[in-house]
């Protein structure tokens, strides 16, 4: 979820007026911000705040639908339509965050296709216009490459090499790590990666307090769950329905897979996502009231289907007219 401020710009515009962003509740500014409730806003260049949605959408049979005008879409607010001000369907430049679980269950075979998917997707499949960070988790996450544009990577290739699983899996955590960084990214669009193939076993965080703060953030999510067919206790199995509770209110997905050599399609199916997606804009009539507000996105078109962040919270911020 975004607040962006330069009243007056309509239409495709809408790159521009993103480039003057703020982010609901994620102010980029502040380095020493250390959670998602810390965050310091960004300043405005008008006193008008926009609302933007991303949305993704796509026909019955799973289609990506990339050119629906701006008169296609309708926009609820706890329940009340409003009026879309802003509209973009070209590709608005995303910052994007991969999470890789580095867990001992993704020893062998499974970190080496890990690593191949990763790199296709990161260096081949964003645009140059991107931006990117790769963090791995286990039961603590860790930044492995910071900020940096698809095509200036060079180090992630060799830093993805040297990787050795072990330990458990805190995704939960490493979620939370990642939207503090997410608060620093040079791009306005926000999408958090994530690759596990285990049960969160070792978080501090329950995910509870991460819904929570995924709702003061604006990054959507997205999961590729590698659920194997061998043998494996309970409670270390994949837990898609929990990734599928934190990627589904973003406006994200989860995508189960049961080999590791099928990450390589997964992950090119969210390149296809992010590069295929509508960004709508409207005035929120509760700007910065600190409260929970429910969004609805529908496409007024038969046989379509719309997929975008279901809620946010809210949170105040600092506005300077210039």
């Amino acid at each position: 979820m975004l607040h962006a401020a330069r009243a007056g710009e309509a239409g495709g515009a809408l790159m521009a007026a993103i480039a003057a962003t703020v982010v609901l509740s994620a102010g980029v500014q502040d380095p020493a911000a250390t959670s998602p409730q810390q965050r310091a806003p960004r300043t405005l260049r008008s006193s008008i705040e926009l609302t933007a949605v991303t949305a993704t959408v796509r026909d019955n049979d799973g289609r990506l639908v990339p050119d629906l005008p701006v008169d296609a879409f309708t926009i609820y607010e706890d329940g009340e339509p409003q009026t879309i001000t802003q509209y973009a369907r070209e590709r608005v430049p995303v910052g994007v965050g991969l999470l890789l679980d580095v867990s001992d269950s993704m020893f062998g075979q499974r970190i080496k296709d890990a690593r191949a998917a990763i790199e296709r997707f990161l260096l081949e499949l964003l645009s140059p216009d991107d931006s990117l960070f790769v963090m791995t988790f286990n039961h603590e996450a860790h930044l492995l490459i910071s900020w940096t544009p698809p095509r200036e990577a060079t180090a992630v290739r060799s830093a993805l090499d040297t990787l050795r699983p072990f330990g458990g899996t805190a995704v939960y955590d490493a979620v939370l790590h990642a939207l503090t960084i997410m608060d620093h990214r040079p791009r306005d669009r926000a999408a958090i990666v994530i690759i596990s193939d285990g049960a969160d076993t070792a978080s501090d965080t329950s995910l509870r307090a991460l819904k929570s703060a995924l709702l003061r953030a604006d990054a959507f999510v997205y999961a590729v769950a590698i659920d194997s067919p061998d043998r494996q206790a309970i409670n270390a199995r994949i837990n898609a329905e929990a990734l599928g509770e934190i990627t589904g209110q973003t406006g994200g997905s989860t995508e189960v897979v049961h080999t590791t050599s099928d990450l390589a399609g997964a992950t090119a199916r969210i390149a296809e996502e992010l590069n295929n997606q509508y960004v709508l804009g409207y005035s929120s009539p509760h700007p910065g009231d600190g409260k929970y507000h429910s969004i609805r996105v529908k496409v007024n078109r038969e046989g379509y289907r719309v997929r975008a962040r279901n809620g946010y919270i809210s949170v105040p911020v600092r506005t300077t007219v210039r």
